[in-house]
């Protein structure tokens, strides 16, 4: 039979790994009697677990939260996972995340096994991230908002526009979204009576906050791609519509969500919904994916792929200075029924 304090331990890493143990399988995984596995309970909640119980065929035991942080038993890569993580966050977008990032990875390196903290050392040299920058949000708000978003209970808060004005909204939240740099809240406006996007680093909550709702649609079905398309219509100078001859599965391997929303058109080709701060940068942005693609909107990107086109023939020495291009016409059809944005 194992020593208490490890048996302790072994059931400590146990409980966590599912929803509920009947006392049977705690006893078989442990070696002991269900009268131990009992006692070992006990023991547990005398030093402050909260290991919650159910009697019955259908009863069992689960680890509930407690009113402290209890020590976390974290196996090889949930430890080397959460060493990343917490590196990651030193860097982050969340204003105040960086320093209590860095306190929890000194207590976390300091306990680490030493093949451990050898192979996170490693990939922690090894992997370079570009800083965040940007705007940093406030981690009260941040987690206030996702509690209403799971309570479906509404926000009322004061929201900073891009003009610099402040109104006040009631807004049922729905999803929490980052993107790039960026932390957007996608929620239904009540006042407005429709679907709006706010960055939530310009907003500030007012308690006490709205009612509970009965949770809305997203239209689309998609809060991402609600967010990227309204998103881009503020942050991209010039938006554009492409279909790339290519299967959508194959480009959304190769393309981040942040630059655009793929939808399919067909087996083998998509329609990205994308955007740039200069057509001529958009046009080279969109070569670089190396498909053949069909320019939907605007018909301005077009004038800039024949630009680039003649100029690329130049340089290849396909024509030589002081002789004109041979000019072909080249149409780029939408679909038949599809109309394109205004």
């Amino acid at each position: 039979m194992l020593d208490t304090s490890v048996r302790l331990l072994r059931l400590l890493a146990l409980l966590p790994a599912r929803a509920s143990w009947s006392g049977p399988e705690l006893a078989d995984r442990l070696g002991v009697t269900t009268r131990t596995v009992r006692n070992d309970v006990e023991r547990l909640r005398l030093l402050g677990y909260q290991v919650l119980s159910a009697p019955g065929v259908a009863g069992g035991y689960r680890l509930g939260a407690g009113s402290a942080l209890p020590p976390l038993l974290l196996d090889d890569d949930e430890a080397t996972a959460v060493a990343l993580s917490l590196r990651a966050a030193t860097g982050g977008t969340v204003a105040g995340a960086e320093e209590a990032a860095l306190r929890a990875l000194t207590k976390l390196d300091a306990v680490l096994p030493a093949r451990l903290r050898t192979r996170a050392d490693a990939l922690r040299t090894a992997v370079v991230s570009v800083p965040a920058g940007g705007p940093t949000v406030d981690p009260q708000v941040l987690a206030d908002v996702a509690t209403a978003v799971r309570d479906l209970t509404g926000l009322r808060l004061e929201y900073r526009t891009h003009d610099g004005r402040t109104d006040v909204r009631a807004v049922e939240p729905h999803r929490l979204v980052h993107v790039g740099r960026r932390w957007y809240l996608l929620g239904f406006d009540t006042g407005r009576d429709d679907w709006r996007t706010f960055r939530v680093d310009r907003l500030r909550l007012r308690t006490p906050g709205g009612p509970r709702f009965v949770p809305r649609e997203v239209p689309g079905g998609d809060a991402v791609a609600h967010v990227l398309r309204g998103v881009g219509s503020v942050v991209w100078e010039h938006p554009a519509r492409v279909r790339l001859h290519a299967p959508a599965a194959a480009m959304a391997a190769r393309l981040t969500p942040a630059a655009g929303v793929l939808t399919d058109d067909g087996p083998d080709a998509c329609v990205l919904e994308t955007g740039g701060s200069s057509l001529a940068n958009l046009a080279g942005f969109l070569l670089s994916l190396e498909v053949e693609l069909t320019v939907l909107d605007p018909p301005a990107l077009r004038e800039t792929f024949a630009r680039a086109g003649e100029r690329a023939a130049r340089a290849s020495g396909a024509v030589r200075a002081g002789e004109e291009a041979v000019e072909t016409a080249t149409t780029f059809p939408s679909k038949k029924g599809q109309s394109l944005p205004s």
